[in-house]
């Protein structure tokens, strides 16, 4: 065996073969180093007992007939076999019972089929005029679990070096144990092993599939929670609404398109760009889980939650061609960056989103190429986001319904406010009017974005004696919470004494406050 496995070990150890994540690599080392011959005994491995039957003479048969050798015959059972010898052998006992059968003691080991592999598979790994091992061999990937690198990963690389003079593969990528969230291997006898037919059917074949890579860090084991396929289910169902709201928007030649819609659409751009580039590198590291979680983010948030709002027209108002033609082809690069994870939807919906050919599927669509973007755009976009997001806090904390307008005064800073950006935070925010100031704007709710102050006059909209009473109300409390946790942390015998968590979390407690009543001593200055 020794011939065999040096050259497989000394590419191995040459990082020929890359394996993720590390910490397996000092493991396979060790499993190649000590490789030992294949024992094929039915004591000793699992596998199929060879089914072949020699054909030997009865005992009390003359010496020259018992010496003879009568060959074998091949068969599934010892009746089948039986009946091979004696078409085989006619004069050894018409009734078949002239003979005796005696069936070959080893075993095809189960672990010896990694070597069958290649074999079994092209019809032959020698051959010089196999054209699908000569395209298919030696391949990228090998996705298994740890617990077979010698049984398996190590022999089919050195089958390959043997057979082809080549490794079988580049990668092996090593997936972690399926366990419950009480970290237990999946087990019958513990009762803590779902069927897989049976989420599917509950949640959907692609929310059990999102499901299992959330809770699959790289090398990791996966701790399984029935949450975790309801999550990817309800993630399928996010997909599906957004196309429906896509698809429900009339569509008009007529109308030119909005300037919040052209940035909107040139922003999301530059971030899918940004998202493709973080992509690759995911998928060049084998971090699989870390993908999906870039995607279902992109999806969710920046496509769903902020696109889509951005672009969306007036109530019963039909939205311009060209910014849906742009909407749709988003989608479409969306759905094909998602497909690996989710199959079947994305390619339910990628036919459904514009018409497609015979024989189209996403299946064998080409995946996004990364392309140039702006980071500082991205950057800008940002702090539009947060601004939106601080306007949309005071419509909830002051009661102000969506969709009565709003006034708002930016005094700006050196960061914080990106002036090219103003339709969208106009059309996100449902505001009538926005001016500059240079002053801090007395009775009106405030927020800070970077070094800018937002302004939204409050005249009009709220009765300023009783916000400012339920203001001073919670910041005596505020005041109230942050004196008892300075006492626990004055007192040294708790500071000594406790775990060093306990003490971390009352020093967060600490923080939190000191903010929030800085804020609520901002907001009581504004309205007075």
């Amino acid at each position: 065996m020794d011939e065999l496995v040096k050259p497989a070990l000394d590419n191995v150890l040459n990082d020929t073969i890359q394996f993720h994540p590390a910490k397996f690599k000092n493991i396979y080392r060790h499993w190649m180093g000590n490789i030992k011959d294949w024992c094929i005994s039915r004591q000793l491995w699992w596998g199929h007992q060879i089914p072949v039957w020699y054909i030997e003479a009865p005992s009390d048969s003359p010496k020259g007939e018992r010496e003879k050798d009568y060959g074998f015959v091949v068969a599934e059972n010892e009746e089948e076999a039986r009946k091979l010898a004696v078409a085989k052998h006619p004069s050894l006992g018409g009734d078949g019972g002239g003979f005796s059968l005696h069936q070959d003691e080893d075993v095809l080991d189960t672990w010896f089929s990694s070597w069958l592999w290649p074999i079994s598979v092209f019809d032959g790994i020698r051959k010089p005029d196999n054209a699908d091992i000569n395209y298919y061999y030696p391949t990228s990937d090998l996705v298994t679990a740890p617990d077979i690198i010698f049984f398996w990963v190590a022999r089919m690389i050195i089958a390959g070096y043997e057979y082809r003079d080549e490794f079988p593969f580049k990668n092996v990528y090593f997936t972690g144990m399926v366990r419950d969230a009480q970290r237990r291997k999946m087990s019958k006898s513990l009762g803590n092993s779902p069927d897989p037919l049976d989420l599917i059917a509950k949640y959907g074949a692609d929310g059990v599939r999102v499901g299992m890579l959330l809770c699959s860090p790289a090398g990791g084991d996966l701790l399984f929670d029935e949450n975790l396929p309801q999550q990817g289910a309800g993630f399928a169902t996010k997909i599906w609404n957004a196309f429906r709201l896509v698809k429900n928007w009339e569509v008009s030649t007529k109308i030119e398109q909005p300037e919040h819609s052209k940035l909107a659409i040139h922003w999301f751009r530059n971030k899918l760009n940004q998202v493709i580039e973080t992509l690759d590198g995911q998928f060049n590291q084998f971090r699989i889980s870390e993908a999906l979680m870039t995607i279902y983010t992109t999806v969710r948030d920046e496509f769903s939650g902020w696109l889509l709002e951005m672009v969306k027209p007036p109530y019963q108002q039909p939205i311009d061609a060209k910014t849906y033609a742009e909407v749709v082809e988003l989608f479409d690069q969306l759905l094909r960056l998602m497909h690996p994870f989710m199959p079947f939807i994305t390619e339910e919906i990628w036919q459904l989103l514009r018409e497609r050919k015979n024989g189209e599927s996403i299946m064998v669509s080409q995946l996004p190429a990364v392309e140039k973007y702006d980071a500082e755009l991205l950057a800008a976009f940002e702090n539009v986001k947060e601004a939106i997001s601080g306007i949309r806090n005071i419509r909830k904390e002051k009661n102000i319904p969506n969709k009565d307008t709003l006034e708002l005064k930016i005094q700006k800073g050196d960061k914080g406010y990106e002036a090219g950006f103003a339709p969208v935070l106009q059309k996100m925010a449902n505001l009538s009017a926005l001016e500059m100031v240079s002053e801090e704007v007395k009775g009106a709710a405030s927020f800070r974005v970077k070094s800018t102050n937002f302004y939204v006059p409050m005249e009009g909209l709220i009765d300023v004696v009783e916000e400012l009473k339920k203001l001073e109300e919670e910041l005596k409390y505020t005041k109230g919470f942050l004196n008892s946790v300075m006492k626990k942390l004055g007192n040294e015998r708790f500071v000594n004494n406790a775990p060093e968590a306990v003490v971390a979390k009352e020093k967060t407690k600490q923080a939190d406050a000191e903010a929030k009543i800085k804020v609520l001593e901002e907001r009581i200055a504004g309205l007075k």
